[in-house]
């Protein structure tokens, strides 16, 4: 029986299925219409909610800016709750450092022996100063190429700087960005009913949407399926939440009430409601380490 958890691969290497081909290359005759098409393509799989994605004609050129000097994300040590009288202003300076990922790479369709170019959306939260961006690593795997895009709509070219396949993270550079760095917890203070955020690209266009919910649990274990390469991997001590996560959040932050990043956004459960998972920021704090000391 297959596992029930997808991770939501940006990267379309499949066509749309049948049922859905036909939506996708309609034009929409309102916006009622056309969120139908994008939601009904984001339960039927990831992967065809990306092909959507890419039928639509989302992401444009590059844009290279002046580099800057690295430093490190601020890191908080206390995940006290916040009363969210000013949660409105609080998620507006969060969504600073968020930004969307494009990836350019190369699928293998469903109907063909042939390689195809396929286009993905995911999310990123800005780490340190000089472009580095925390991800997960199944957003930037096999990218031919990275564009990076501001809450401002600014472009910007972008590389993998590492990766960890293990843990389903990468940091990439998005080189002269001048972006502020998130403010990181210690993810290890969590507690259960704590009020959480997700901030991402749902289905690859809804840009810098929020979503509100809870810590469900904490130290949870699922194996999941890579909706593009049909991949599967364990992985270990993340996050449950109920906040919504949706294909295009991948790699996007989880923050605490008070903005502050408590995990990454990783994979969603496409058979129930309100089952979507985080890895906890704390695992992501050597490679956040490593990549700003090698910036210096």
């Amino acid at each position: 029986m297959n596992d029930p958890f997808d991770v939501p691969s940006p990267v379309a290497g499949h066509a749309l299925t049948p049922s859905v081909a036909p939506s996708a290359h309609r034009e929409p005759s309102s916006v009622g219409s056309f969120l139908g098409v994008a939601l009904a393509s984001a339960v039927i799989a990831a992967v065809a909610t990306f092909s959507l994605v890419t039928a639509f004609g989302f992401g444009s050129g590059p844009l290279t800016l002046k580099p800057a000097v690295p430093e490190p994300a601020r890191v908080v040590t206390s995940i006290a709750s916040g009363n969210g009288s000013d949660l409105a202003s609080i998620v507006a300076a969060a969504k600073e450092s968020v930004v969307t990922i494009t990836v350019q790479g190369i699928g293998r369709t469903g109907f063909s022996a042939f390689d195809i170019p396929a286009t993905g959306v995911g999310s990123g939260i800005v780490v340190g100063a000089g472009g580095l961006i925390l991800t997960n690593n199944h957003v930037v795997e096999g990218a031919s190429s990275l564009t990076v895009t501001t809450e401002q709509g600014v472009e910007i070219e972008a590389t993998v700087v590492d990766t960890d396949p293990a843990k389903d993270i990468a940091v990439i550079r998005a080189a002269g960005a001048d972006l502020p760095a998130a403010t990181l917890a210690d993810s290890s203070q969590l507690e259960v009913g704590q009020t959480v955020l997700a901030i991402g690209s749902p289905l690859g266009q809804f840009t810098e949407s929020v979503t509100r919910g809870i810590v469900s649990a904490v130290g949870r274990s699922i194996t999941v399926t890579d909706a593009s390469s049909g991949e599967r991997k364990d992985l270990a001590d993340l996050i449950q939440t109920d906040a919504a996560i949706n294909p295009g959040n991948s790699g996007g932050p989880l923050i605490d009430e008070r903005g502050v990043v408590v995990g990454v956004n990783t994979a969603v459960s496409r058979g129930a409601a309100g089952l979507g998972f985080a890895i906890p920021i704390s695992a992501a704090r050597g490679m956040i380490d490593r990549a700003v000391a090698n910036s210096a």
